[in-house]
């Protein structure tokens, strides 16, 4: 671990980040890709980006690993676990300064830097200027919506940051238009937001005769996801059908979704977090799939969810409110069927029809695969991702090359 070698000096720190990284012999440029933790189970979305990139080699750095199929050994970890580490880690979160990240970018020579998240953007942002990098800050959701919405010191401080990350970096990526909107709100220069979707590996079409679920709902139990909303749609639904629902996920509020489905006789299945195979498997086994996200009352909303186009790649016709990003991955009665946010008894009536009509619901379903492989392909979105970076580069007034790691 590379935080174990510092304990005897900077030399060795070095040494082994040569062993991590390695000297770039195929011409590629290099991005730090920068996020504290690596990496949560409810961002593949970021490592689906990376082991998408081609013309860049991307070097993955954090301040702590997370425990989930997501980290891997090749993720160059800042701080270990003891007690001077915890406590340096706990510096750099208050002060976004680290002498440590700064000897480790050094070491990685990068490009260019890319933080996914606003927060992060702002905590690695003093370390990319000190090493003449560019920095691209990718905006998904929560860093913009939730978060500056915050209460008191914390949502003050929350705020400010955001604005410094939005002045220092180079170009900020949105998501959705939708996150756009809510970017240039708290203070970002319409002139560095551009939209684009990170997209999804796309599966092979797997055609089953006898689904084994009417309506599957992937996402974490938390407000803005809605499986609440869900539940109460499926106990409208006329009870001779009792729709078969699959319930893919975790977090803190699963035990009273349970609870809720157990006392409205709902025909529903909780199976808990799954890895990505297992997601595809039963995707490919369902009739429609429901995402009911929805703004929480913290003011946390999706940027846009990858599962709904996850369900549109597997020809999946997608039930769903007009929340954030989702309409502009769902066109309404093209590729899905879309409601007011929070009309628990239209999205009942949305997915009964498409459970009583087959026809309707292969229709949809084709026109989302079509939908995902034209505009949502991860190649396609990450070529044109490393494009945007050929882009900042090429407007970068800073001599990249005579500072990479000189200082």
């Amino acid at each position: 671990m590379l935080a174990c070698l510092y304990n005897d000096g900077r030399l060795d720190a070095f040494r082994l980040l040569g062993r991590v990284v390695g000297p770039d012999m195929s011409g590629r440029g290099t991005v730090l890709i920068w996020k504290s933790g690596l990496l949560p189970y409810s961002e593949t979305f970021i490592r689906h980006q990376l082991d998408a990139l081609r013309r860049y080699r991307p070097v993955v750095v954090g301040t702590h690993r997370v425990d989930s199929p997501m980290a891997r050994g090749t993720d160059v970890i800042v701080y270990g676990d003891r007690s001077r580490d915890r406590l340096a880690r706990r510096l750099f979160v208050m002060t976004g300064r680290s002498a440590r990240i700064e000897a480790v970018t050094r070491g990685v020579r990068p490009d260019l830097v890319h933080a996914h998240f606003g927060n992060e953007g702002w905590l690695i942002a003093r370390t990319a200027g000190r090493s003449g990098c560019p920095l691209v800050v990718s905006l998904h959701g929560a860093d913009v919506t939730a978060a500056p919405t915050a209460p008191g010191s914390a949502g003050a401080r929350t705020r400010r940051r955001l604005r410094q990350a939005f002045e220092r970096a180079a170009v900020l990526v949105a998501v959705s238009g939708f996150i756009r909107e809510r970017a240039i709100e708290w203070g970002a220069d319409p002139a560095k937001v551009v939209v684009q979707p990170i997209g999804i590996p796309l599966p092979q079409p797997v055609a089953i005769d006898d689904p084994q679920w009417d309506c599957v709902f992937v996402g974490r139990f938390v407000a803005k996801k809605g499986a609440g909303d869900l539940v109460a749609a499926l106990a409208l639904i006329d009870p001779r059908v009792r729709p078969r629902c699959l319930f893919i996920g975790d977090g803190p509020l699963e035990a009273q979704v349970r609870q809720r489905a157990a006392d409205l006789g709902v025909d529903a299945t909780f199976l808990g977090a799954q890895p990505p195979a297992t997601v595809r498997h039963h995707l490919a086994r369902a009739r429609v799939f429901v995402a009911p996200s929805r703004t929480a009352p913290n003011g946390d909303a999706e940027g846009l969810p990858t599962t709904v186009l996850e369900a549109s790649a597997h020809a999946l016709p997608v039930v769903a409110y007009r929340h954030s990003g989702i309409p502009e991955a769902v066109e309404h009665d093209r590729t899905g069927l879309l409601c007011a946010e929070g009309d628990v008894e239209q999205l009942a009536a949305h997915l009964a029809r498409l459970l009583d009509d087959d026809q309707l619901a292969g229709r949809l379903g084709r026109a989302g695969r079509e939908r995902v492989e034209r505009d949502f392909d991860i190649t396609r979105c990450t070529a044109e991702l490393e494009h945007l970076y050929d882009s900042v580069l090429a407007r970068s007034t800073t001599a990249v090359t005579s500072v990479r790691c000189d200082r």
